[in-house]
């Protein structure tokens, strides 16, 4: 188990903008760009950046994602009792 997550997140009240987030990540738009476009979450002046943080500290299916991704990996959908996000993990020590 990971000691520390470093994390960035896309935050939707609703996930009908999920495909076509991933399609614009897709076609070359910077992870932080879409986040700064889409995301519901005040992380979203960051580019989404969560920062640093432990585990225990997210909603639990926020950290079950994280658990099973790989660093650099992109997860779209993961629902939790705030919404519906995209997840980029950025590394996991």
């Amino acid at each position: 188990m990971a000691k520390f997550y470093r994390a960035k997140h896309i935050l939707l009240e609703e996930a009908d903008d999920i495909d076509y987030i991933k399609d614009q990540f897709e076609s070359g738009k910077s992870f932080e760009e879409l986040a700064h476009e889409f995301s519901e979450c005040e992380t979203a002046l960051k580019g989404g950046d969560l920062g640093r943080f432990a585990p225990g500290v997210m909603d639990a299916a926020f950290e079950r994602a994280l658990y099973q991704m790989e660093p650099g990996e992109i997860k779209y959908g993961v629902k939790t009792k705030f919404g519906h996000h995209i997840i980029k993990l950025l590394d996991k020590s």
